[in-house]
């Protein structure tokens, strides 16, 4: 008879077996016991252990026994290997990640500050959803859901079958696989679509014209709007755009409706703009008119927009660069993926620049990108910063990391500002030019948010829109000459008392160099 035993029970089975047989030894055979052969056979064996690698013990009937190991089936571990190959096929041919454009943030950029990539206080889309801290803005939701259906007197039918109709178009847009059945996907999309488009509308023109309540804990204008502006702007909790343009399309009876979704998240994401510069009247006058439920199309609509964050971005970057399609191979080569952050060094510190006769005066203009360099004088729009200026930015740069069609120009340029500053001194005399300004505890802190946001960026310093300004500005530091006129003006007259010393040493110098020439000549003159 055979016996299957793991490899560590072998060794005690043996010793079993020898004790065995040396007392059956002095015991006489009972009548009806066969002697030609024994078996033996542990049925109990250890939960843990597993069955992978197994002995055969075979007990002959002189007393000879072997053990035999066996190996799982081969046949198993080739039907497993073909079955990844064809998962492989199918996504492949899928082209799953055509539409992709709602990433999950990659690892290396999580090394930072984790909240300012998860959201504190309401999940949109299916990253975070579920999660227990954020269900308390359930609710809210519901509510959002239920005066538009009282508003519009619809039935909840017509926005099940229009997201179901979006289902499998929505699901390209996200990374990964998402665990969620098609009933609960679509409710996820009707839930949140309609509370995002409840709060744009009601920022744009009141929340009081669409039935909500002065003291309303969420849909008013107080302290707790600018915490849920900050996690709808983050990448990971965005929805797609055209989902949005559905829902609003089915309230305003339009359902072709386009750039009015666009239009209201500019308003609505307003605030977070880092520059001090509000939107100009004629802004807000067409605002206003889109409003009236016209069916203008808005520039930034007709491009076709992503969601509300590549919304916000195309309108930071507005007649500015032109987002260049990037290809796989230039994007992540070798050679791009820079790590040596001497490298990434556009420029010199705003002290060493100071030091070489570079000026720093701010420009007016709303467009906080676009930097000037002239005889000298480096121009740069004012920058605001704020306690969501981070989680803006971070979100901006892991965007442009991940999506391939876009450019990487919100990276360039704090990567141009992380050059700029270094030290407190310099965001201090950028404060003191009115470049820079700050809603921070100290100078030290905007220094040190400047520092982290790109430790672990992908950036290739040919690819920037300010390479070309860098290498002016490096050229003119190079220049000896402008160090030494520099350090002249700095030391001489910085002020004037230091004016006033070195006119009257130079007035010494004069007379003394006029006295001592006519002493030389009268010498040789005297006549």
């Amino acid at each position: 008879m055979v016996a299957v035993f793991n490899k560590e029970l072998l060794s005690w089975y043996l010793i079993t077996l020898k004790l065995k047989e040396t007392v059956e030894a002095g015991i006489p055979n009972l009548p009806g016991t066969p002697t030609s052969a024994r078996s033996i056979e542990l049925s109990e064996a250890p939960q843990h252990q597993q069955p992978n690698d197994s002995l055969q013990i075979v007990v002959n009937g002189d007393g000879q026994n072997f053990a035999e190991e066996t190996n799982p089936s081969d046949s198993e571990w080739v039907i497993s290997i073909k079955e990844k190959l064809e998962q492989a096929h199918q996504d492949d041919a899928a082209d799953s990640w055509a539409k992709l454009c709602i990433y999950r943030l990659p690892h290396y950029l999580r090394e930072g500050d984790d909240k300012a990539y998860i959201p504190q206080i309401v999940s949109l889309g299916p990253y975070h959803h579920g999660r227990r801290r954020l269900r308390n803005m359930d609710r809210h939701k519901w509510r959002s859901l239920h005066h538009i259906l009282k508003r519009t007197n619809h039935d909840i039918e017509i926005y099940l079958d229009a997201m179901k109709e979006l289902e499998e178009k929505a699901r390209a847009c996200y990374e990964g696989t998402i665990c969620l059945s098609s009933n609960e996907f679509v409710e996820m999309m009707v839930l949140d679509g309609c509370f995002i488009l409840e709060l744009f509308r009601g920022v744009a023109g009141g929340f009081k014209h669409l039935g909500y309540a002065r003291n309303d804990p969420v849909f008013a204008i107080r302290g707790s709007m600018h915490s849920i502006q900050r996690d709808m702007i983050m990448l990971e909790n965005q929805i797609p755009l055209f989902v949005l343009e559905r829902l609003l399309g089915i309230q305003l009876g339009q359902p072709e409706q386009k750039g009015l979704v666009a239009k209201l998240a500019l308003r609505f994401f307003d605030p977070l703009m880092p520059t001090d510069e509000p939107l100009t009247k004629s802004d807000r006058n067409r605002l206003e008119s889109s409003l009236g439920y016209t069916t203008t199309f808005d520039p930034l609509g007709d491009q076709g927009g992503l969601h509300c964050l590549e919304v916000f971005r195309r309108s930071l970057l507005r007649t500015g660069p032109r987002p260049v399609p990037r290809i796989w191979m230039k994007r992540w080569s070798h050679s791009n993926r820079v790590a040596d952050k001497r490298r990434q060094q556009l420029i010199h510190c705003v002290t060493q620049l100071r030091e070489a006769g570079i000026k720093f005066k701010k420009r007016k203009t709303d467009r906080f990108w676009d930097i000037k360099f002239k005889n000298g004088i480096l121009r740069i729009p004012r920058l605001l910063i704020h306690d969501g200026t981070k989680s803006l930015f971070l979100n901006l740069i892991a965007f442009e990391q991940c999506h391939l069609d876009c450019s990487n120009d919100i990276t360039s340029y704090v990567i141009f500002m992380d050059s700029l500053i270094n030290s407190p001194e310099d965001v201090g005399y950028l404060h003191y030019c009115g470049i820079m300004e700050h809603w921070l505890g100290s100078e030290s802190e905007v220094a040190d948010l400047f520092n982290r946001l790109c430790q672990e960026v992908v950036f290739d310093i040919n690819d920037s829109y300010l390479s070309s300004l860098s290498e002016q500005v490096n050229k003119y530091y190079n220049h000896r000459w402008n160090a030494w006129r520099a350090s002249l003006k700095h030391n001489y007259f910085s002020s004037p008392w230091t004016i006033i010393s070195f006119v009257a040493a130079v007035v010494l110098l004069a007379l003394t160099f006029a006295q001592t020439f006519y002493a030389v000549y009268s010498y040789y003159r005297p006549g």
